[in-house]
C-alpha cells in the first residue's frame, strides 16, 4: 500500500498532536487517543498501537538535541566539578526512573486492555485539571525549596519517580504528574518542569522499543514511511513547544493548562452523551 495524501496528513497531524502535548502538561496518550478515533490512518490496530508510543522517539530527540551539552558528561567544554554534576544527574533521573519501570511493566498490559478509552481519558483530564488549579493555589504563598536542578535532591528525586507512575492511566499526563509532584514536594515550576523533561528519556526509549520488539521488526515500506514523518514531525513541534513552556513558567503558573483540561474533558463527555463512546 502506497502511502496516499490523505495518510501523509493524517501522519503529519498525529506529528503535531504529539509534539504540542507531549511537554505540555495535558496528556499527550490522552489526546493521540481521541485524535486517532476521528483521524484514523489505514493501518492494522497492532501497528497503530505500536505507533501511538514510538512517535515520542522524535518528542524525546528534541529534548537530547536542546540539552546535549547539558546532558553530556563527557563533554571537553565541562570541568572536572560540571561533569560531576551531570553524572549526578543521570543518577537522580535513573533513580526517578525505577518506580516507572517497575510498576509499569507490571501493569502495562492491564492498564492498556482496560483503560485506554475515552471515558477514562475525559474523568483523568478533568481530574488533573482541577488538581493542577488546587496545587497551584496551595503554593501561592509558598517560596519553592528547589530553584536550581543541581540541588534537586535524590529523595524528591523518587517522589517525583513515583508521580510518574500515575500516567499509566490515559490522560493523566506523564509531564503533568512529574511537574506537579515536583511542585509538592519543593521544587520550583522551572526545576520540575525540566527534571520531567530529562526523565522522559530514557522511559520513553524504553517503551518504544517494548512496543517495537513486541510489533517485531516486519515492516512495510509504507509503515516505515508513518513512523519516519511522524517522529520528524513531533520532533519539530516538540522543539517548539518545549522551548514555548520553559519561557512561559518563566512568569507564568499552570492554572491556565489545569482549565485547558477542564474544558477538553467536559467536551469529550458532553461528546460521550450525545453520540456514545469512539473507542469501543
Amino acid at each position: 500500500m502506497d502511502l496516499s495524501l490523505a495518510e501523509l496528513v493524517k501522519t503529519i497531524l498525529l506529528g503535531i498532536v504529539e509534539g504540542l502535548t507531549e511537554w505540555l502538561p495535558i496528556s499527550s496518550t490522552g489526546h493521540m487517543i481521541l485524535v486517532d478515533e476521528f483521524i484514523q490512518l489505514n493501518v492494522s490496530k497492532a501497528f497503530m498501537d505500536m505507533f501511538l508510543v514510538v512517535i515520542q522517539l522524535g518528542a524525546i530527540l528534541a529534548v537530547v538535541v536542546l540539552n546535549f551539552e547539558r546532558l553530556n558528561p563527557f563533554s571537553s567544554w565541562k570541568s572536572r566539578q560540571e561533569k560531576k554534576q551531570t553524572f549526578q544527574l543521570w543518577y537522580k533521573v535513573i533513580v526517578a526512573c525505577l518506580p516507572a519501570a517497575v510498576i509499569g511493566l507490571a501493569l502495562n498490559k492491564y492498564m492498556e486492555e482496560h483503560f485506554m478509552n475515552a471515558p477514562v481519558v475525559a474523568f483523568t483530564l478533568i481530574l488533573y485539571g482541577v488538581l493542577f488549579i488546587a496545587v497551584e493555589n496551595y503554593n501561592k504563598n509558598r517560596m519553592p525549596r528547589v530553584t536550581d536542578l543541581a540541588r534537586l535532591d535524590y529523595r524528591t528525586a523518587i517522589i517525583v519517580g513515583f508521580f510518574q507512575v500515575l500516567a499509566l492511566v490515559p490522560g493523566t499526563s506523564r509531564s503533568g504528574a512529574t511537574i506537579l509532584g515536583g511542585i509538592l514536594f519543593g521544587a520550583s515550576r522551572y526545576v520540575a518542569a525540566e527534571f520531567t523533561f530529562f526523565l522522559a528519556i530514557p522511559i520513553m526509549f524504553g517503551a518504544s522499543l517494548l512496543k517495537m520488539v513486541k510489533f517485531g521488526w516486519h515492516y512495510s515500506g509504507t509503515e516505515i514511511l508513518i513512523m519516519i514523518v511522524g517522529m520528524v514531525t513531533a520532533f519539530i513541534v516538540s522543539i517548539l513547544s518545549i522551548k514555548f513552556l520553559l519561557r512561559y513558567i518563566k512568569s507564568n503558573d499552570f492554572k491556565a493548562f489545569g482549565w485547558y483540561r477542564i474544558a477538553l474533558g467536559a467536551v469529550v463527555l458532553a461528546y460521550l452523551f450525545l453520540v456514545g463512546d469512539p473507542t469501543k
